[in-house]
Formats: C-alpha cells, sequence, structure tokens
C-alpha cells in the first residue's frame, strides 16, 4: 500500500470485508470494467467481493469517448444511466479533417442495428434508458434514428458505476492494494491476498477471481508469462477551455500528410480533450516546441485561441498506445478481462466498448452457473473467449490498421491514407458501414477485410488518376507495393486476433 492512500482517510465500510467467508467471486480493480462485472454478478445472486486500491475519483485522460456499442452494452447491463448527472457530452458522429478538407461521418440508423440484448436479471424498472438531464436528452437517446456515442469526464462517470455497486447487497467493497493472486498446490486460483490500511495483508478465498487491474496490470502475467503490451506510440493530451470546436457533437479526426493524427472531442460543457499522436513509446524532450511547431498549423483556426492557451498552461499529460492480444483463460478459478486481457490502438475509442461487450457476454455465458462448479465455468470461458472475437476483433483490428494509414510514416501509406478520406468523400456506404465498425455495432471481421482492402483497391485508383497516362508504368509498379502495404498493416493483426 502507497503511503499516500494510508494517510488518507478511509470510510469504515470499506475496510471491514470479511476474510472467512468464501465468495463467488473476487474482483480485482474496480475502473470501468470491475464494477459492471460486480453488478452483474450481484444481480444473478452471486456473493462478490471487489478490490479497489483507491476509491476516491481518479483524474485520467483515458476512457472519455464512448462509442455507441458500448453504450448498448451499458444498456444490456442495466447500466446506462452511469451516464446521466455528469454534464456528458451527446456524440453524433465524427468529423475527418485531411489537409484542410473535411468530410462528416454521422452514425448508423438505428434500424441496421440489431437490437439491444436485455439480460435477465439484470435489465429492470427502466434502467436500460438514460434519464434526462442538463445535457442528456431522453428524446435524442430513446427516440432518434441514430445511433449515439458520449464522452464525459473519466473520473465523474467511474464515481458513478461505483455508487451503482455500492448499491448492490451482494457486493462487498474493500479498499487494499491486492499484492498476490493465490493459488493452490494445482496451480488453481484460490482467491487474493489484500494489503488493507488498518489490518495489513489478509487472504480472501473465491471460486472464481476476476483480474480487471486495467492499462497497467500486475497481474495479466497470471495467464501466461509472456502476456505482454507492445507499446508503438503515445498520445499527448491537453485540457482545452471553452474551445470552439468545428463540429458540435463530433468527435474530430486532424490528419494530412505532413503531420500525425490530432484527436478533439468535447467531453462537458466547458471541457474539451485533445490528443496529440506522437509516433514513439518516447515524448519528445520539448512538448511545448513540438506542439507549437508540429500540431499548431495543422488544426482548425477556431480551435486555435483555446489551444495556444492550454499551451501555454503548460499543463500536458502523455498516454502510451500499447497492443496486447488476448489469450485463452486456461487457469482454473481465473478469469482476466478487459485491458488487462486485451488492448488495442485508442484512436478510435474503442476500448470501452470491447470492455463492456465482454462483461455482458461474460454474464450471459456464466452468470447462471454455480462458480464452485469450477470446471464447468472454465469450460464455458474457454467458449467464451471464442465467441468474443467477432466483436473484439474488428474494433481492435480497425485500431491499428487506421492508425498506420493516418499516421503514414511512408509514402504507400500517404497514398493509401489519401485514398480513405477520398473513399469516405464518396458518402453512402463508403461512410456507412466504416462508421458502423467504429461504432461497434458490425461484428463481423470478414467485411471488415473486404472494406478494407476496397479501399486499398480505391487508393490505388485515386493513385492511378493522380499519375495520369505519362505515369501509368509507374503506377503499375507502385499498386503493388501498396497493397502489399495493406496487407501488412492489416492481416497480421486479424490473424492474431482470430487465432489467438
Amino acid at each position: 500500500m502507497s503511503s499516500a492512500t494510508d494517510k488518507k482517510v478511509v470510510p469504515q465500510e470499506l475496510l471491514n470485508a470479511d476474510a472467512s467467508v468464501v465468495y463467488d467471486a473476487i474482483i480485482v480493480g474496480c475502473g470501468v470494467v470491475g464494477p459492471c462485472i460486480a453488478t452483474g454478478l450481484a444481480r444473478k445472486g452471486k456473493k462478490v467481493l471487489i478490490v479497489e486500491r483507491d476509491w476516491t475519483m481518479p483524474d485520467r485522460i483515458v476512457g472519455e469517448l464512448m462509442q455507441p456499442g458500448g453504450l448498448r452494452a451499458l444498456r444490456s447491463l442495466g447500466m446506462i444511466q452511469a451516464i446521466n448527472n455528469i454534464d456528458a457530452i451527446p456524440v453524433t458522429g465524427y468529423s475527418v479533417f485531411y489537409n484542410g478538407k473535411e468530410v462528416s461521418i454521422p452514425y448508423p440508423f438505428k434500424a441496421d442495428v440489431a437490437p439491444v440484448e436485455k439480460i435477465p436479471d439484470l435489465v429492470f424498472d427502466g434502467n436500460d434508458k438514460v434519464l434526462e438531464d442538463n445535457t442528456i436528452h431522453i428524446k435524442e437517446f430513446e427516440d432518434g434514428e441514430r445511433e449515439r456515442g458520449v464522452a464525459f469526464t473519466h473520473g465523474r462517470f467511474l464515481q458513478n458505476l461505483r455508487d451503482m455497486v455500492s448499491k448492490e447487497k451482494n457486493v462487498t467493497r474493500l479498499q487494499g492494494n491486492v499484492i498476490e493472486i493465490l493459488k493452490n498446490k494445482e496451480n488453481e486460483v484460490v482467491g487474493a491476498k489484500v494489503d488493507i490500511p488498518g489490518r495489513g495483508k489478509e487472504e480472501f478465498k473465491a471460486y472464481l477471481t476476476f483480474v480487471c487491474d486495467g492499462i497497467f496490470s500486475h497481474f495479466r502475467k497470471e495467464l501466461a508469462a509472456d502476456h505482454i503490451p507492445t507499446v508503438g506510440s503515445s498520445f499527448v493530451g491537453m485540457s482545452l477551455f471553452n474551445a470552439d470546436v468545428p463540429a458540435k457533437n463530433h468527435g474530430h479526426v486532424i490528419l494530412g500528410t505532413n503531420h500525425m493524427p490530432v484527436l478533439v472531442y468535447q467531453i462537458s460543457p466547458e471541457e474539451t480533450r485533445i490528443l496529440c499522436a506522437y509516433n514513439s513509446p518516447k515524448l519528445p524532450k520539448d512538448i511545448k516546441p513540438w506542439l507549437k511547431s508540429d500540431v499548431r498549423p495543422n488544426l482548425p483556426k477556431s480551435l486555435l485561441p483555446s489551444f495556444d492557451k492550454a499551451v501555454e498552461d503548460g499543463k500536458y499529460r502523455s498516454m502510451p498506445n500499447s497492443y496486447l492480444p488476448a489469450k485463452q483463460n486456461t487457469i482454473t478459478g481465473l478469469c482476466v478481462i478487459g485491458d488487462a486481457l486485451n488492448m488495442r490502438h485508442p484512436l478510435t475509442g474503442g476500448g470501452m466498448a470491447v470492455g463492456l461487450n465482454d462483461v455482458a457476454l461474460l454474464i450471459k455465458t456464466i452468470g447462471n452457473l454455480d462458480f464452485s462448479d469450477r470446471e464447468t465455468v472454465l469450460d464455458e470461458l474457454l467458449e467464451y473467449h471464442y465467441e468474443r472475437k467477432s466483436y473484439d476483433s474488428v474494433i481492435n483490428v480497425l485500431s491499428i490498421a487506421l492508425f498506420s494509414l493516418f499516421a503514414a510514416e511512408n509514402k504507400n501509406l500517404q497514398v493509401l491514407q489519401r485514398g480513405c478520406f477520398k473513399y469516405f468523400e464518396r458518402g453512402g456506404d463508403c461512410v456507412n458501414i466504416p462508421v458502423s465498425f467504429l461504432a461497434g455495432v458490425m461484428p463481423k471481421p470478414f467485411l471488415l477485410t473486404k472494406v478494407f482492402f476496397a479501399v486499398a483497391l480505391y487508393s490505388i485508383y485515386v493513385n492511378f488518376q493522380d499519375r495520369g497516362i505519362v505515369g501509368f508504368p509507374l503506377a503499375v509498379i507502385e499498386a503493388i507495393s501498396i497493397l502489399i502495404t495493406a496487407a501488412r498493416v492489416f492481416t497480421p493483426y486479424l490473424f492474431r486476433e482470430l487465432t489467438g
């Protein structure tokens, strides 16, 4: 336990967990995924212990934009009202800027998407519907024709989830630092050892232990020693206050031939998040000059006053962009889930959608089982691993492939980047299908493959047009190279996602 946490006054109710009880489930971590698992299992009648190092509201720049697929999962779990009363901003689609040009990409129509599944015992008394508040309106979210996402201050959303879990009578909350995942002689997981303020180290037993301790997980290696994320790039994030965003209620993706992608989205009535990509795990030594010289010239003019103020204030934060394909949960008594199990590039904002859909599928798969029958639970977890692939592989692969195109570090990728934007400009299904993947409502990996290579072929066609008759022979050679490049940034990741 850190000394900083020890000094805080911890409510007694967070320190009283009974170590003599054998719980149905112990949940390590109360980020976005943890409270949703705890609430779902509790509503299924399971006795749950959830352990979190610090229950006070966190301050983070990740997990701030939720795609429609994440909201649909919250509806399935009966937890959609976690987006209420936190000044959340509705998101109706994206605006993509490329070298100063703009194309608008609205989210898909609800009529084109499968209906939301209500999980028995979890959905009741209208808890799958939003409430009316200052920024979230029932008419728009419930009666609107199109799917919607939402952006918010991460900590406030998380506190709503934690408030929900605190009201479940089958859930015991505990503040402490999990220092060990307990195993028996057969290498089966039987619980967790927790260092509790004022109590010291105690062992808690459970039939099933969920590891969902997030991006910087301490316990993902319990699944496999080589279950380690790779980090290829970074985001530098700042808060823009009272920013004049070009497209209200849209996420903004700012692209260009000579710069890395920039993301902009409003997270409250006053605050807008800007994330500036840097194609290295190590950030530039002097961030302020880099922001001024490499980022500022490429931003829409309306953002410049708030951007300049943020740069001068110098309150930058960074986050690593990690990739981690999922592994099977093959250890009896253990389930690793969320970012501890599986990560993708945050460019597409799909992390919470993946995590929450995994929770919904998990509850449907094992929620009615007797957790003391550990072998049956393990068998079902193996089935769950394969069922999750269709949904998760689409978002994961899309995030990696789009970042490769949008970062465009070589000539072939620049051709693909331009072709992608031109493809979006065509409208119709050239927008509707890709945005359905992005929104997390089209779990069809082979359709994603078809569309990705359609974009690649269209990019080659655009390149032929640019070269003209004189440059035709060169364009033929480039076409082969471009196609190979497209295959390299897409196929290996799809293979790893589907076969891992």
